[in-house]
């Protein structure tokens, strides 16, 4: 017998088959655990070719969510339906093949001005350009080479069945390879756009239960902050990119550049990147100082280097560091290690992954002294909810 006051003595074999329950349990979920990973794993490695396309309509999705809900709710749309998800698909779609199509079709206008030159030139030679001896530097030296090598028609046609032929054909194969290649791409990540917009609410929430079940509530604060980073990105990168081709193809055109839009596309590609609009900048500028006309060339040149350093420096950090709270020297290493690493989608992967990084260096190396309770109250919310199944 035991006093009252004194718990039961549970024998020895009682405590075994619980002991076993338990074991067994903890197999059975590292099994589980394993064998989802292994199909995680599988899974990832049979669509490998199309991640890039999922990644993209991922990114996209992410920029246009807020506008689609807000459209969605002022026109009253129930969730689900076909034509707003069509419509937001079709529009952004639209975004990328009409400057695409619009530079393809004067690469083409160029392409045959570039045959038409090298057919005439093969009869009458290729004159000395009056551009040429007004050059600064240099202007005896290749005025001569010119007249030695290029003015003479039979030398331009020697010049001319020079280039390799098959080489050329080659590189003209690879080239239609890979358009085709990049279209099928773009055309997966449009359709991987439309799925995400069109079932987002489900998936979102999905993803919720997942978080919460793998993480805790952890895991929905770093979502959030891959979000914010993606939305910064697009307004800090893309938007602002697009802005500086815009004001820079204007100043061309006023310039009297040759193929302003052609430049301005430029121009905006490649000022998503930080520092790299310098190179097309440059080009026009250089192209002006060719064609004669210093002070144009001086001014463009002067220009994109304000617009520039204004929008490296004062426009993208207070943009992307605004919505992650990193400082700039962040934002700077995680674009273009980003992009060294990830190639165009480096400029939206790079940021996500150094503001989680970010995210988690702010929340190791905040003071616990003024609430000690603080790391317990963490501790409860890693706990899984109970209320998700």
């Amino acid at each position: 017998m035991t006093d009252n006051g004194s718990p039961a003595i549970v024998p020895l074999m009682d405590r075994s088959p619980f002991r076993q329950m338990r074991e067994r349990h903890k197999v059975q979920r590292i099994a589980r655990g394993l064998l989802a990973t292994s199909f995680v794993l599988l899974g990832l490695y049979t669509v490998r070719g199309f991640l890039p396309s999922l990644i993209w309509g991922v990114i996209f999705a992410i920029a246009a969510w807020p506008p689609y809900i807000a459209v969605r709710n002022r026109w009253k749309i129930r969730p689900g339906s076909v034509i707003l998800p069509l419509l937001f698909t079709t529009a952004i779609a639209l975004i990328f093949l009409i400057p695409m199509g619009l530079f393809a079709l004067e690469a083409g206008r160029e392409a045959q001005g570039v045959l038409s030159w090298a057919d005439i030139a093969r009869h009458t030679g290729v004159p000395v350009p009056g551009w040429l001896r007004r050059l600064p530097a240099g202007a005896s030296a290749i005025t001569n080479w010119w007249q030695q090598h290029l003015q003479d028609p039979d030398d331009v046609s020697e010049l001319l069945h020079s280039f390799n032929i098959g080489r050329s054909m080659r590189m003209t194969q690879q080239v239609g390879t890979q358009v085709f290649h990049r279209g099928l791409l773009f055309i997966f990540t449009i359709l991987t756009l439309f799925f995400l917009l069109k079932d987002g609410d489900t998936i979102t929430r999905q993803c919720l239960v997942v978080s919460r079940r793998a993480f805790g509530k952890r895991g929905e604060t770093i979502a959030e902050q891959i979000v914010a980073s993606i939305h910064g990105t697009v307004a800090g990168l893309v938007l602002v990119g697009l802005g500086e081709g815009a004001l820079m193809g204007v100043a061309y055109l006023i310039a009297g550049a040759q193929h302003p839009f052609l430049f301005g596309v430029f121009t905006a590609v490649a000022a998503m990147i930080p520092f790299c609009a310098v190179v097309a900048v440059t080009l026009v500028a250089l192209a002006l100082l060719v064609k004669g006309t210093v002070i144009a060339a001086v001014v463009i040149f002067c220009l994109g280097m304000a617009v520039i350093f204004i929008a490296d420096h004062f426009v993208r950090p207070a943009l992307i560091g605004g919505s992650t709270q990193m400082p700039f020297l962040w934002v700077l290493v995680s674009i273009l290690g980003g992009v060294e690493s990830w190639s165009l989608l480096g400029l939206f992967i790079g940021p996500a992954i150094m503001s989680v990084l970010h995210l988690i260096w702010r929340n190791w190396t905040r003071d616990r002294l003024q609430d000690p309770t603080r790391g317990e109250r963490e501790d409860m919310d890693d706990l899984p909810d109970r209320s998700l199944g």
